[in-house]
């Protein structure tokens, strides 16, 4: 089995949920080999790599994606058939990256970029309106500071999800919940084999 985590917004694989991924793999699914990429700043280009990526990896293959990229993973989910466990996804990326227009920095990378009309138009082209019943796990925090939960399920209203009350965008919960996750897709996956 493979996973491929998709990173957030101004964020990279030496996040901390991509850290504690990783972590977990190791010492609970050797088996499973994560693919976790640095993303471009810019979505068109970011949906080439992780579709690059993906496209080339065997049926069996999870998708992760945290905030930004679980607005790309429900993208790539859509156009590959893959099963995806999204945490405080994006839903409309194009409107909520709006006040971030201009000159950025990523913290984890220092690549210097700006983010412009370009990009906000190439979120609203990948954005998927109506997400296959069934092939989301959805994993909310309450009290995300950054995206409203609610629009996420309400958006995935037909989908598994898990609200954890009191969570925040970074989701603290995520390594509690990650063994269930790997589970569910171990499942799915070996259903659709």
């Amino acid at each position: 089995m493979h996973i491929v985590y998709l990173h957030g917004f101004n964020s990279g694989p030496q996040s901390l949920k991509a850290g504690e991924t990783a972590a977990w793999l190791r010492q609970h699914a050797p088996d499973i080999v994560l693919h976790c990429p640095q993303l471009s700043p810019h979505p068109a280009e970011a949906i080439r790599q992780a579709d690059e990526l993906v496209s080339g990896l065997p049926a069996d293959t999870l998708l992760i994606g945290s905030s930004l990229g679980g607005f790309y993973a429900t993208h790539l989910a859509e156009l590959r058939g893959r099963p995806a466990a999204l945490i405080n996804p994006a839903v409309r990326p194009d409107r909520d990256l709006e006040r971030f227009r201009g000159e950025q920095t990523n913290p984890y990378t220092g690549e210097a970029y700006t983010l412009g009309d370009d990009d906000l138009r190439a979120l609203l082209s990948q954005r998927v309106a109506a997400p296959t019943a069934g092939r989301y796990w959805l994993l909310l925090g309450s009290r995300d500071e950054t995206l409203d939960w609610r629009e996420a399920a309400v958006h995935y209203r037909h989908s598994r999800q898990a609200v954890f009350n009191g969570d925040d965008h970074r989701l603290n919960n995520w390594p509690k919940v990650l063994p269930e996750v790997v589970a569910w897709a171990r499942r799915r996956l070996s259903s659709q084999a």
